[in-house]
């Protein structure tokens, strides 16, 4: 894989791919807003781990913030082998008289941004004839559970015909697709899971290193763990009506505009 750039790096999944790629000796590209986590995360890394760990600042609903990434991802020098496209946001609302501008953010944030940096790291991977695509789903793709759902069913079926278009290069695309997993993503998204039993949970360790296993094998749709595989089958064979009428899974632990 040579050098790893991972998205949303400072917390959560993102921030324990950089971990696991990390010890395994890949240097890697930390991308996140936050500044100063980032920036401890990265010496933190280096000085456990032995590995360069490049600091990329960016907030990638920005055009100019993600077309510097992808700037890297084309670069020669330290080339990437390995994007993981991890960056997201729960988006805690309606959509029928929810705020557009969020909307249009997580959009951004979890539709555009993957399409725009696996086609600035796809070119140089194929050329190399070696590289892969990681891309973060989630479970929430077979469900109907607002705008959240419909974009991870993007990154799925994206990811689909990536792979497809990829055969035969050398360089694979996977999408993993993990159900709850225990991190800050529901804690910042104001998302009230206290209803779900401990069975429900998935461990970002166990999750992550999954996903790589996956990718190692050139797998393109990873889901981590028996439950889900099960849960997944289930709602790909279920009637849509039935996947309908289970609706969303979230309520607000407040108000998100309070």
């Amino acid at each position: 894989m040579g050098t790893a750039l991972v998205t949303g790096a400072s917390a959560g999944l993102g921030l324990e791919f950089a971990w696991q790629l990390a010890t395994a000796r890949h240097d890697v590209v930390l991308v996140a807003r936050d500044e100063e986590r980032l920036t401890h995360v990265a010496g933190q890394i280096e000085a456990a781990a032995g590995v360069r760990a490049e600091v990329l600042v960016a907030d990638l609903t920005d055009r100019a913030d993600l077309e510097r990434v992808a700037d890297r991802l084309r670069s020669d020098e330290n080339p990437v082998g390995l994007l993981v496209n991890n960056a997201g946001l729960g988006l805690n609302q309606r959509f029928v008289g929810g705020d557009l501008t969020r909307e249009e953010h997580a959009l951004d944030l979890m539709v555009r941004a993957v399409m725009v940096l696996s086609h600035a790291a796809v070119p140089g991977m194929v050329e190399r004839g070696r590289g892969a695509i990681l891309n973060v789903g989630s479970i929430a793709a077979l469900l109907a559970s607002g705008t959240y759902s419909a974009h991870k069913a993007w990154v799925r079926s994206f990811t689909e015909g990536l792979a497809v278009e990829l055969k035969g290069t050398g360089v694979t695309a996977t999408v993993v697709s993990p159900g709850f997993v225990r991190t800050e993503f529901h804690e910042r998204g104001r998302i009230d899971v206290s209803a779900y039993p401990d069975a429900a949970w998935l461990g970002a360790e166990h999750v992550v290193s999954s996903a790589l296993a996956d990718v190692r094998r050139g797998a393109v749709i990873a889901t981590p763990s028996l439950r889900y595989r099960v849960l997944a089958g289930a709602a790909r064979v279920a009637p849509r009506s039935a996947v309908r009428a289970v609706g969303r899974y979230r309520k607000a632990l407040e108000d998100p505009t309070g």
